[in-house]
Formats: C-alpha cells, sequence, structure tokens
C-alpha cells in the first residue's frame, strides 16, 4: 500500500475526448483518497480541469487509422517529448487510456525506466489484432477492463486484469424507471436524435448521410423532430458548417445520456455514445463507416466478432440494427428506422433489453475501482 507521508507523481495518457473524461474523473477520485500525488501528462481541458498538469494538449486530434497518416510526425515528436520527459522526471506510474494505437508507445517507453504502467480501457485485442497480446504483456503490469467479458479473455491469455465497471455509467442512474413506453407512440410525431461521433473522421464520413437519412424520415413524418449531439462547441461548428439545405435540428452539446432520455429513437456512430443510449433504454441504429478499399483488402478478413457495435457484442445477438461498415446507400437504413417505428411492442421490447444490458456495466464505479488499484500500484 502507498505510503500517505509520500509525495507521488503519475502520468497520465489520453488522446481522445472520452479518455479525457475518464482520467478526469479518476484524478478526483484519487484526491479524495488522501494522497499526496501530482498529476501530469498529456490529454485534454477535463483533465486540466481536474488539476492535471497537461504538457500537450491531444485531445482533438484523435484520428483514425485509415487517415492517421497525415499526423505521423506530429505524434512521433509527442512520443519523442513524452521518452524525455519520463527520462529526466521521477514518474511513479503511467496510466494510459484507451487509444492503444498511441498509448502502446507510452506504455513502452514507461518501461524502459522501470516505471509501471496501467492500462485503463483494455484495448479491443479481442476484436482484432489478437497477436498484439505479447506487445501488451510486456508494456502492461495491470489492465483495467471496462467491458465483463474482457476479463476472461485477457486473464485466459496470461494479464493481470480486473474488471472495474463502465466509466460512462459512473455518473448515471440506471433503472426500471428508464424503460420508454411506446403504446401511445406515433411515428408521425417521432423525436430523433442524430449522433455523429467526436472524432474529424467520424463527422466527415457519417454527418452528410445521417442528414440524409433524416430528410427521408421527414418525408416520410412531417412532424418529426430532430437533435443533433455535438461532444463540444468546435464540433458544434463543424456541424453547423457541414448543415445541407433542407435539413432543420436542434443542437445541444456533449449531453448525449440527457438527450437519449427524452427521444424516441436515435442514429448514432458506433463508439462509446452507443452505450450510453443503451442505459437510456432507447432503440437505435448505429452507424460507421472505413476505407472501403481497407475493408475489401483486409478489414472483412482481420476482424473477428460476428457483431461489429458494442451494444450487439454485449447482447450477443442483432438486439439493435448495425450498418458496418456503411458506405454508400441510405436506404435500408431508412427502411429499418421506419419498420422498427411502425412496430410499438418490437420499440418497447428494445427498451426493456437494453436497460438489463446496461445494468450490469453500471455496477461498479470505475473511477473509484481504479483509484484503489493505483493506490496498491504506489510503493
Amino acid at each position: 500500500m502507498a505510503d500517505k507521508n509520500k509525495k507521488y507523481r503519475i502520468f497520465l495518457s489520453a488522446a481522445e475526448p472520452s479518455a479525457d473524461v475518464h482520467c478526469a474523473g479518476l484524478i478526483a477520485a484519487l484526491k479524495k483518497s488522501g494522497y499526496d500525488i501530482e498529476f501530469v501528462g498529456v490529454g485534454g481541458p477535463k483533465m486540466a480541469d481536474a488539476g492535471c498538469r497537461v504538457l500537450e494538449a491531444t485531445v482533438g486530434k484523435a484520428v483514425m487509422i485509415y487517415n492517421a497518416f497525415s499526423h505521423v510526425v506530429r505524434y512521433y515528436r509527442l512520443i519523442k517529448r513524452i521518452t524525455r520527459f519520463l527520462k529526466s522526471s521521477k514518474v511513479d506510474l503511467v496510466i494510459v487510456c484507451d487509444s492503444p494505437a498511441f498509448n502502446f508507445h507510452i506504455a513502452k517507453a514507461a518501461k524502459k525506466e522501470g516505471i509501471r504502467t496501467l492500462f485503463y480501457v483494455a484495448p479491443q485485442l479481442w476484436a482484432w489484432a489478437g497477436w498484439r497480446i505479447r506487445k501488451l504483456r510486456k508494456c502492461c503490469d495491470k489492465l483495467c477492463c471496462i467491458l465483463p467479458f474482457e476479463q476472461d479473455w485477457f486473464r485466459r491469455r496470461g494479464m493481470d486484469v480486473v474488471f472495474v465497471g463502465n466509466p460512462l455509467f459512473d455518473e448515471l442512474e440506471i433503472g426500471s424507471s428508464a424503460h420508454k413506453k411506446y403504446s401511445n407512440f406515433e411515428p408521425k410525431n417521432a423525436k430523433f436524435a442524430i449522433m455523429p461521433g467526436s472524432r474529424d473522421a467520424e463527422i466527415s464520413s457519417l454527418w452528410l448521410p445521417m442528414q440524409q437519412i433524416a430528410l427521408c424520415l421527414r418525408e416520410k413524418y412531417p412532424a418529426a423532430k430532430f437533435i443533433t449531439v455535438a461532444v463540444d462547441t468546435e464540433r458544434e461548428q463543424v456541424l453547423r458548417k457541414a448543415q445541407i439545405p433542407g435539413f432543420e435540428c436542434e443542437y445541444t452539446i456533449g449531453s448525449v445520456s440527457d438527450t437519449a432520455n427524452t427521444i424516441d429513437f436515435a442514429i448514432v456512430a458506433s463508439g462509446s455514445a452507443t452505450l450510453e443510449v443503451t442505459a437510456a433504454g432507447c432503440p437505435m441504429v448505429i452507424m460507421y463507416q472505413s476505407s472501403r478499399i481497407l475493408w475489401y483488402l483486409v478489414g472483412w478478413w482481420l476482424i473477428k466478432p460476428k457483431y461489429l457495435s458494442l451494444v450487439n457484442i454485449l447482447a450477443g445477438k442483432e438486439l439493435v440494427p448495425e450498418f458496418m461498415p456503411y458506405f454508400s446507400s441510405i436506404e435500408p437504413i431508412v427502411e429499418s428506422i421506419e419498420q422498427l417505428l411502425e412496430d410499438k411492442d418490437k420499440l418497447t421490447r428494445i427498451s426493456s433489453e437494453l436497460i438489463n444490458l446496461a445494468e450490469p456495466l453500471a455496477e461498479k464505479k470505475a473511477r473509484e475501482e481504479v483509484a484503489k488499484i493505483v493506490v496498491e500500484m504506489l510503493r
């Protein structure tokens, strides 16, 4: 156990908005532990507000694999800067959060300096690139997974791993009251949420077709209303500038859960937002677009799970329609939405099953569980 009379320094690494939030929550939990800890690292405004000295802002720069090459030089220089910092500064623990393509390098640099490393949010090696488990074992001392089935998968492959709960649900209350009732629902008055994601690549590939889907739905349901969720004001401006003629919506900032609680149906980019929509018991369709060339060359055989969205992976079936990858035609998506809207019983059943799916993820408070692990590692 850590010594309360000693001062510790923890380095945290986050490269996207969700990781920024997770790390900020962890910092807040550790501040309540009574230990004297200095926080330094790379991340975003949430971490800075929580009390972390941010050496360089990385949040907002996250990109997907297929369009990451233009950022190679920037990330190479950042990794070198972090490596120099770890060499020249006394650091007691390195915590890397999500973004394995970037954070594997940080963990490797830490291990070279003899610094213990904790991975908060396990890389999804069970979905693809399972051979990288050897690399993970070399640079990870403790692995915190946020999906229940991951614990057994990594443990069987020799990892020191624990399921800590899902940090998305640390602030959410999930219960039977969240079940949506569709007995009086009329599709013509449907309220939709559009959630095009937080990454630039997601917005550039999904925002246009999502708007086109909305226009098709409004043709059939003229009274339908749409609300678009942007992760921050910067993304809101990007979305507004790319709004197409004829599409009308209300914009809201960073309120996935609150929005999902107030609408009838969601159109969501694949990712962590789908779990927040799940916790609200909100039926949805899930979309994602990849490089058509890369998908046909390697994606179709490299990616192992039968289902690709987190919701359906956890459910073990296609609980909600997923269009992954989506390439061109929106007709199947529109048709799928319309079929669901016309089936009140199915909407009610999906809502109930989504709540049941989310409840095990919220049984633990992830930030508190990880904070306990951190204290144990600070020795």
